[in-house]
């Protein structure tokens, strides 16, 4: 178990206390709300469009608006954006995008209210080459990345500026992989480096972020962090910016971002956060404000649900390593141990999609909870925990229905308390009747920050959703939150990044070309990216690539090797696929069923 503490309370924490920065008019961290920002799909060199689509924000809820500026040239048209936006009457800060270029960074920070770097790439590389860096020669490094970053600081302290030192798994630098490793403790150290230069320099205007596509590496991150952030000292306490970057489009893109964002916020970490959808903008800020509320209401008062801390807790919050249970079979479905994730379900939702189950697909109900033989307690009764640690065979346990505890909480203290060779049965939540009128938006988001964190956690053998009354709809629900989490991989995964003015052809079709003709390749991650930001590296995760790499022309990728290059977009796709048949991965989609899936 590390040492490295990043909440006061594994079993329930109030919202970290951090110090106000101001971006613009709007305070970030302190006593202020958790903030919701997007970022604009606009190109920075159409001034029009990017003033009016900052304005559809912002009317509905959009509190903070990022642009990106390539270069110092497309930089300097932030004077007329901002300008427009003014005009307007708008007075939502705007912030800046920055990667790669240290004079872009220089131009926008005379316009803008907050500029955001990224050292993974602000005056540094990333090549993917080999080296050994003598400790001379990296502390080199780091003098030459202080001569290039203290300028900026300078600026934006002297016009009142913020800055966001945002680091990115996809973009990471040579320098730090070759020393750290692809790997979240090189993602804190990256922004480390940055932000000891700022301090420096006097400058405390900052926030930080981690973002990721994978919402493990993004969760781990984020808390070593903050962990990193207590352990420097009280001064230490600067906002944190929230985002599981390239989550995708639709109900996965949704998910995805819940359990990153979700599992952090009720940990009590996260002062402002953007979901990024493959999706026009505007529709970020819905799901967004509604993650902030959900997760506000599932962890109640914030208070510990028992009095014992971190010495108990049998997880390591920083290393993923899941439960180790025995396997059992219940039902004819083997359970716990090394087997996959099971989905259970009720006898209800069983009868009412079992005249129809060679048509559910990979959705399928496997294990009835009625019959199936599970203890249900309450994880704060020791007499409880007592009888079953002293049965002489394992059994599957949950916590019961009707206690008013929050769930994250309450599965991780059963954890705890009970020995690990008893497999444990997750709920979404514990108030077993849903409500039909519910909006499925809340049920999903709710079951994806409760499920998915305790998933990321490595608690967990099986899953049960019961805050949604569709039948069919709560086992896709299941299903999907279990392939966001990678704990059960059963259909293709896509990483998609969101739009922006960076990016070299329409996200959005592209992903639905992609989705609809690769879309049952089960197991196969496609990547698909606007241009080469974080492309090469989110290709690391990826099996196969689609990168954006100049206008009209893209470029494909196996893992993080470029492999074709400047394909018409026209064709690209039909590359991509040539591509992996190439590599073994192809098979012919099977034939769809005559009737698709319909809830009552």
């Amino acid at each position: 178990m590390s040492r490295l503490i990043y909440a006061p309370h594994p079993y329930g924490s109030p919202r970290r206390r951090t110090r106000e920065v101001r971006v613009g008019n709007v305070g970030v961290g302190g006593d202020n709300p958790v903030r919701v920002q997007s970022m604009l799909t606009s190109d920075t060199r159409d001034t029009e469009t990017c003033v009016r689509e900052t304005l559809e924000l912002a009317a509905v809820g959009c509190e903070i608006v990022r642009i990106t500026a390539q270069t110092r040239q497309i930089a300097a048209n932030l004077e007329h954006i901002v300008a427009g936006i003014r005009r307007a009457g708008c007075d939502v800060p705007i912030v800046a995008d920055i990667h790669f270029k240290p004079d872009a960074a220089m131009e926008a920070a005379k316009w803008v209210d907050k500029v955001r770097v990224n050292p993974g790439n602000y005056a540094d590389k990333k090549k993917f080459a080999i080296r050994e860096y003598t400790d001379a020669e990296y502390a080199g490094e780091l003098a030459r990345i202080e001569e290039e970053f203290a300028p900026l600081v300078d600026l934006c302290q002297a016009r009142g500026v913020a800055m966001r030192i945002g680091t990115n798994h996809g973009s990471l630098s040579d320098r730090i992989m070759n020393r750290y490793g692809d790997t979240p403790l090189g993602m804190v150290e990256s922004a480390l480096e940055f932000a000891r230069i700022a301090r420096q320099r006097g400058y405390h205007d900052f926030v930080f972020s981690m973002k990721a596509s994978n919402p493990k590496v993004m969760i781990e991150a984020y808390r070593l962090l903050v962990a990193r952030l207590d352990a420097e000292g009280p001064d230490w306490n600067y906002p944190i910016h929230l985002g599981v970057t390239e989550a995708g489009d639709g109900e996965d893109g949704r998910i995805k971002s819940a359990i990153g964002i979700g599992s952090l916020l009720a940990d009590g970490i996260g002062d402002t956060v953007r979901v990024s959808l493959t999706e026009d903008a505007v529709h970020e800020i819905p799901v967004a404000r509604a993650l902030v509320e959900t997760v506000a209401g599932l962890v109640g008062d914030g208070k510990a649900i028992d009095s014992s801390g971190w010495e108990a807790a049998t997880w390591d919050p920083f290393s993923y390593a899941r439960r180790k249970t025995a396997r059992l079979t219940i039902q004819g479905i083997p359970l716990g141990g090394e087997e996959t994730v099971r989905v259970f379900t009720s006898q209800s939702k069983w009868d009412a999609v079992a005249h129809k189950l060679d048509r559910l697909g990979d959705y399928q109900p496997e294990i009835v909870v009625e019959s199936a033989g599970v203890i249900a307690i309450d994880p704060r009764d020791q007499a409880a925990i007592d009888r079953i640690n002293a049965a002489p065979e394992p059994s599957v346990v949950t916590v019961a229905d009707g206690l008013d505890l929050p769930v994250i909480a309450a599965f991780r203290l059963l954890a705890s308390r009970l020995e690990a060779r008893h497999p444990l049965l997750l709920k979404d939540t514990l108030d077993p009747v849903p409500n039909p009128q519910a909006d499925f938006l809340t049920s999903l988001l709710r079951a994806s920050a409760n499920i998915g964190s305790l998933i990321c956690d490595g608690i967990g053998d099986a899953v049960l959703i019961q805050g949604e009354s569709a039948p069919g709809q709560s086992l896709r629900l299941a299903y999907n939150i279990l392939q966001a989490s990678g704990a059960r991989i059963f259909k293709t995964d896509y990483v998609a990044c969101p739009s922006c003015g960076r990016t070299l052809f329409n996200l959005q079709t592209t992903t639905q070309k992609i989705r609809a003709a690769t879309g049952h390749l089960k197991g196969v991650r496609i990547a698909v990216m606007g241009c080469i930001v974080n492309g090469p590296g989110e290709m690391a995760d990826a099996d196969f690539g689609y990168v954006g790499g100049a206008p009209g022309k893209i470029n494909l990728y196996v893992g993080k090797e470029p492999v074709k290059f400047n394909i018409p977009e026209d064709e690209a796709v039909e590359r991509l696929i040539d591509l992996i048949r190439e590599h073994g991965r192809w098979f012919d989609a099977p034939p769809r069923p005559a009737e698709a899936l319909v809830d009552a």
